[in-house]
């Protein structure tokens, strides 16, 4: 990480993730996946492999039916249905769709240092809210963690690509230059966000969904990438 000067004392357009960024998200549906490799007990493969399939089976099934619950409990069923040879039963659908319950059943919680910092950030900048998903499911969590209220405007694009991020830029009138994308999805967040001429701040998450993980995309000058530990170091820098 940079030195804690601050850097940038001009105001801003920062458009900020809300998974694993914001608030906890993935360790919900890494408990989940847990539960269903321990339930599914199968004695030919490891819990490594059975994830590697499961890993397989989501990556499919977003790519047709989109994000949330009822994609990720899809998921599980085709991944049992793969590993075990038959489709499950009702009341072994039903114990999978437990599974997938569970997580929408977790309370919000915020991530360390940002109920302190978000407010601050918006005395200061123009806050965005930049989350893919599910539109009623991510509504539903933003309206849950009571921050809405720091941001201007609220995105929720079904995935997170260039052409979403210029669309945004767009539709709010951004100008690139003094816009930054903040978020710890590599994927989703950082390289989509530079290549579409945003700059982008790179926040460290070490439970950051699997599918989500790549390596970081170099800036085309005179665009920049930070890289932070934690959400309240953007303190230091906004």
């Amino acid at each position: 990480m940079r030195s804690s000067k601050k850097m940038l004392l001009h105001s801003q357009t920062l458009l900020i993730d809300a998974d694993d960024t914001l608030w906890a998200n993935n360790i919900y549906f890494e408990r989940a996946i847990a539960s269903f490799i321990a339930y599914l007990d199968h004695g030919r493969h490891t819990p490594a492999e059975v994830r590697a399939v499961l890993n397989s089976c989501e990556h499919a099934t977003i790519a047709v039916h989109g994000y949330g619950m009822a994609s990720f409990e899809r998921s599980l069923v085709d991944c049992y249905t793969q590993l075990s040879e038959a489709s499950p039963s009702e009341s072994q659908r039903q114990q999978i769709a437990g599974f997938a319950r569970s997580i929408g059943d977790q309370a919000i919680e915020l991530l360390h240092g940002v109920a302190e910092t978000l407010p601050a950030l918006a005395r200061r900048h123009r806050l965005i809210l930049v989350t893919k998903g599910n539109r009623v499911e991510q509504q539903r969590k933003i309206d849950r963690s009571g921050i809405h209220l720091h941001f201007v405007a609220i995105e929720i694009p079904p995935e997170k690509h260039p052409q979403a991020y210029s669309d945004i830029v767009a539709r709010h009138d951004l100008d690139p230059g003094t816009s930054w994308m903040i978020g710890n999805s590599p994927r989703s967040d950082i390289n989509p966000a530079l290549a579409a001429g945003l700059n982008a701040v790179y926040v460290h998450h070490p439970d950051t969904w699997i599918l989500e993980r790549e390596a970081l995309a170099e800036p085309a000058p005179p665009r920049r990438l930070l890289q932070i530990s934690r959400f309240d170091a953007l303190g230091n820098y906004f």
